[in-house]
């Protein structure tokens, strides 16, 4: 039985993984809210990435899988964007998780193999109007993503997730009405808003043996949108 450390998995996408995993494997969830673990019998660590230390002592002495799930979705003309913006979206999306991987960056390598899943989004990579705090963010995570996977292979695998927007609770204000769902839809190939378990389904495949060849890759999962012109 493996060992997975999941950082925000109390909702959204970070909640599917967890529910998936919890399945077979020990999952430990470290989130600011507990009430939707509970009944997972995952264990659970109250933490906030942005003030707190992981503490060490509550993690086993082997990790075999890390996911980071915290992320943002601030959108605006770059006119209206403050520095104070594009340091909190890198705060969120990658500084704290690079703190949390140093931590604990020793108790992966005492894993056979250890995989590490990170997120990413299609605008890293997709030119898009009001993206430029986002894109700069998550671009970060997949350079960072990448020469990580170099550095630590064959010990470490990593790679990231880059979905499309997807229907959970961050991205619920740009959802809230029929018809902002029905042109978000619209623009996807595949005509649909991706859900939470699109994306877990993916990083439960990344966090298992069946990858075991897969390292340093991004993972466009987007309804074909970031290569398709339909």
């Amino acid at each position: 039985m493996k060992n997975i450390v999941i950082i925000g998995g109390s909702q959204g996408i970070g909640l599917e993984i967890a529910t998936l995993l919890s399945k077979n494997n020990n999952v430990i969830v470290a989130s600011r809210r507990n009430e939707n673990v509970l009944h997972l019998g995952v264990k659970h660590i109250v933490f906030d990435a942005s003030t707190d230390a992981l503490d060490l002592n509550e993690l086993p002495e082997t990790i075999d899988g890390f996911v980071y799930c915290p992320g943002s979705i601030n959108l605006k003309p770059f006119k209206n964007l403050k520095l104070e913006h594009f340091q909190e979206d890198l705060n969120i999306n990658f500084m704290y998780m690079v703190k949390i991987f140093q931590a604990i960056l020793p108790k992966l390598q005492q894993s056979t193999q250890a995989s590490v899943v990170l997120f990413s989004s299609i605008a890293a990579t997709t030119g898009m109007h009001f993206h430029s705090s986002i894109a700069a963010a998550k671009s970060a995570v997949e350079g960072f993503g990448k020469a990580i996977a170099a550095e630590f292979a064959p010990k470490i695998r990593v790679n990231i997730i880059a979905p499309s927007i997807t229907y959970t609770s961050l991205s619920e204000k740009f959802l809230n009405s029929e018809a902002k769902l029905e042109r978000s839809a619209e623009r996807h190939p595949m005509k649909k808003i991706g859900e939470a378990k699109d994306i877990a389904s993916m990083a439960e495949f990344l966090l298992n043996e069946r990858s075991a060849w897969i390292t340093g890759q991004v993972f466009h999962i987007d309804g074909g949108l970031s290569t398709l012109n339909i």
